[in-house]
């Protein structure tokens, strides 16, 4: 792939999280499952174009590498319990959403199908992939960061965040990401500290707001 095609991948990306998707009329799971279903789609069509397992970080013999290092990074945000909570681009959005009546459905299947399943085919598998190719090691490195920031623009509008901030936090965030990703070889390890993160932070915000979950 070209370098100029890379670059329109990852501009269509970020077009479709926050111009096209929020379009559609679906309602949070309805976005949730076209997100997921458009990363399975991404990952598949790449497979199609050439792309290896190992490419692309779905290499099954590489899942014990990706479950071992995922879970040894799972275990900082699972041991402070408000790694979410604290960051300042993240708390207005967990706030809100950890007194609603929706919060279990938030944790059982809009964070692990919409955020993490969704985001890390995209970014860390098919993304990251499509720029190695094309890009010199750091080049795609930093446009995939720079992508996955602005991949949180309108999150960050509907929160009331600073979008900078948000941008510049998830950029680095997706760096870390990134770096588990080529660490591991396998994009399992990121898929769980992007879980661990998202959920730990969930639960300690609702703690926070209602006293123990139930």
């Amino acid at each position: 792939m070209s370098r100029s095609s890379a670059v329109f991948v990852a501009a269509a990306v970020v077009v479709w999280n926050n111009g096209i998707l929020p379009r559609c009329g679906w309602g949070p799971y309805g976005r949730a499952v076209a997100g997921a279903g458009s990363a399975v789609i991404a990952a598949g069509a790449a497979r199609a174009a050439g792309y290896t397992r190992s490419e692309l970080g779905l290499s099954p013999s590489r899942v014990p590498a990706g479950l071992r290092y995922g879970a040894m990074a799972s275990l900082i945000p699972l041991a402070a319990g408000a790694t979410a909570v604290v960051a300042p681009t993240w708390r207005s959005r967990i706030r809100l959403a950890a007194g609603s009546a929706d919060f279990y459905g938030w944790v059982g299947f809009r964070i692990p199908v919409g955020t993490v399943l969704a985001e890390e085919l995209l970014f860390r598998s098919v993304l990251a992939a499509v720029l190695r190719r094309a890009w010199s090691p750091c080049t795609a490195r930093a446009i995939h960061a720079a992508t996955f920031g602005l991949w949180h623009i309108r999150a960050a509008r509907l929160a009331g965040d600073n979008v900078v901030a948000t941008v510049i936090f998830t950029a680095a965030s997706g760096e870390l990401f990134d770096w588990l990703r080529r660490r591991s070889d396998s994009v399992v390890a990121p898929a769980l500290l992007h879980l661990s993160v998202n959920v730990a932070g969930a639960v300690a915000a609702r703690a926070a707001e209602s006293g123990p979950v139930d």
